[in-house]
């Protein structure tokens, strides 16, 4: 074999007995320990587990990121062939771009606001100098269409306040495999985007796998890396649980750790049972508590005819404005004690459905009615006696709450003119008890929760109003799957304790298909189908449905 052959075969990047720490104020924090792997050209390797179990940190040190406080120790860790341990700050920014690149979760935080989305995903490639300077355009062009970013001539010019979450993470993944880097280092991509766009996010990285590119995959999701993953590592508390090919790890797990991961995705077949455990759905003997069979003909939305426009910037060199159809005639009613499940591609219309039910956007046309009686019509002030009966469970609760308050001050903003404080505490200590929470909560502030800490809280927030009606906009989406299995069940436990009407919003199938009674399927602001969950996700008669459907990652693994 010659030294070409050789280097060709060879590992991208070899990791032998990793651990990582991180100095604090209070001492040192082991993240990693004594983790082992590698990633070969061709090879997509997938690592998985709950948030906090040391993915990132891990993925973190194959392009020295980990920032100053951390203290990485190997037995060997050698990144296209050189021993790493010894590189300076100058070695790693020569290994960034080129030779790995690397996808971040958060594109609105990684993505510079300064900059289009060409500048963006141009830097490599005139950095390396890969094009002569007139050509970057359009290699840039190419890459934006290779990740399904929808009219990339606009898009280029676009900034990324610009874009919707979607679209910032597609313009992210251009950026980082515009330079055609030999490894691809994806820290949660598919994360948040709809499942047809994730279908076309993982058949790019896909591609470049079978290209000849390493893939690290960091993923919560397991039916993403079920399609794409070759190894898998399962990792628990900073340690690796388990490891094995793909198939192998998912569909005949043998830590229970791993056991439980796989039970906690939600599924048709998971319906009606608790996801929290570490038995399959199926065979689950707790069951979620569920409403009343069928919810009757009591009625307390009802949506008529709702059209809602914008004015948006023409395309590219054109000048002017256009009007963008949000929603066109959407009509629905939500039953009491019913969940109401909403589904469709970003800009498909749901979230401004959602912002109209709210009464946070009037509509051009068509109105919403709250017990047969005029909601969206009225103004703020004739409003405000039943704004507590429609509540509200964002995707991010983070950026909804005040940084500066306590648990206890954003759950007193919603006690709607209760003015006794032992009154106020004594409701929101209910609420947070309902939730799974304490009392010590009170005190905290949002940023030192956990994600799933701040999403009870916005559950919380939500049932100090005692609505009969809750909305909620994605409201796992950006949980791991443990955490995202305690919420759902906590919802549906609500749900059967409470009597509340759910308008669920979602691009997950498997969380829709799981939770909800009922589904609208939106395209383009339109409803295309409609029905019970059951019949529409098992027998769909429109093509978009059959083909969000056909999306859906992990097929193998969710018929298990």
């Amino acid at each position: 074999m010659t030294a070409t052959d050789a280097a060709a075969h060879r590992p991208l990047v070899e990791v032998d007995s990793l651990s990582v720490a991180f100095r604090g104020r209070t001492g040192t924090v082991r993240a990693v320990e004594d983790v082992s792997f590698a990633v070969h050209p061709g090879e997509c390797v997938a690592i998985v587990g709950e948030s906090g179990s040391g993915k990132s940190v891990t993925a973190r040190s194959l392009v020295g990121l980990n920032g100053r406080e951390a203290i990485p120790a190997a037995a060997a860790l050698r990144v296209d062939g050189r021993d790493a341990l010894g590189f300076s700050q100058r070695d790693w920014r020569a290994v960034r771009g080129r030779f790995a690149g690397l996808v971040l979760q958060d594109a609105l935080v990684s993505l510079d606001p300064l900059r289009t989305v060409g500048q963006e995903a141009g830097e490599a490639i005139r950095h390396h100098r890969l094009e002569p300077r007139g050509r970057v355009r359009d290699r840039v062009l190419d890459t934006l269409r290779a990740v399904g970013m929808p009219d990339p001539e606009r898009r280029i010019g676009a900034y990324p306040h610009e874009l919707s979450g979607g679209l910032r993470q597609r313009a992210l993944i251009a950026s980082a495999i515009a330079a055609e880097p030999r490894l691809i280092i994806a820290d949660e991509p598919t994360t948040a985007l709809d499942v047809t766009v994730q279908r076309q996010i993982v058949q790019v990285l896909a591609d470049r796998v079978t290209e000849g590119s390493g893939l690290l995959l960091i993923s919560h999701d397991l039916a993403v890396v079920a399609d794409i993953a070759d190894r898998v590592l399962v990792m628990e508390r900073g340690r690796v649980v388990e490891d094995g090919p793909a198939r192998e790890v998912l569909r005949r797990p043998g830590a229970p750790y791993t056991r439980r991961l796989l039970a906690a995705i939600p599924t048709a077949a998971s319906r009606g049972a608790r996801l929290t455990g570490d038995r399959p759905a199926s065979s689950a003997t707790a069951t979620v508590r569920r409403p009343p069979p069928g919810p009757g003909d009591d009625v307390v939305l009802e949506a008529r005819g709702l059209t809602k426009t914008y004015a948006v910037r023409g395309r590219s060199g054109t000048g002017g404005r256009r009007r963008f159809t949000a929603l066109d005639d959407v009509s629905f009613r939500l039953h009491r004690g019913e969940a109401l499940g909403i589904v469709g591609e970003s800009g498909s219309g749901k979230t401004t459905c959602a912002d109209i039910v709210l009464a946070l956007t009037r509509p051009d046309s068509g109105e919403v009615r709250l017990h047969g009686r005029p909601w969206s019509a009225l103004t703020e002030r004739e409003r405000r006696a039943s704004r507590r009966l429609v509540q509200y469970v964002p995707q991010d609760p983070l950026s909804s709450f005040d940084p500066r308050w306590t648990v206890g001050q954003v759950l007193a903003e919603n006690t709607h003119g209760e003015n006794s404080r032992d009154r106020r505490r004594d409701l929101a200590v209910t609420a947070l008890e309902r939730v799974g929470l304490s009392a010590e909560h009170l005190t905290r502030r949002p940023r030192s929760l956990s994600g799933g800490q701040r999403q009870r809280v916005a559950i919380a927030r939500a049932l100090m109003g005692e609505p009969e009606i809750i909305v909620c906009d994605e409201p796992v989406s950006a949980l791991d799957v443990l955490i995202q299995a305690q919420v759902l069940d906590l919802i549906a436990d609500l749900r059967a304790e409470l009597g509340t009407s759910l308008l669920f919003i979602s691009h997950d199938l498997g969380v829709v298909h799981h939770l909800t009674d009922r589904v609208l399927v939106f395209k383009d602001g339109r409803v295309v189908e409609r029905g019970d969950v059951d019949e529409v996700f098992e027998a769909p008669s429109h093509p978009y449905t059959r083909e969000l459907l056909a999306s859906l990652p992990g097929q193998e693994l969710r018929a298990s």
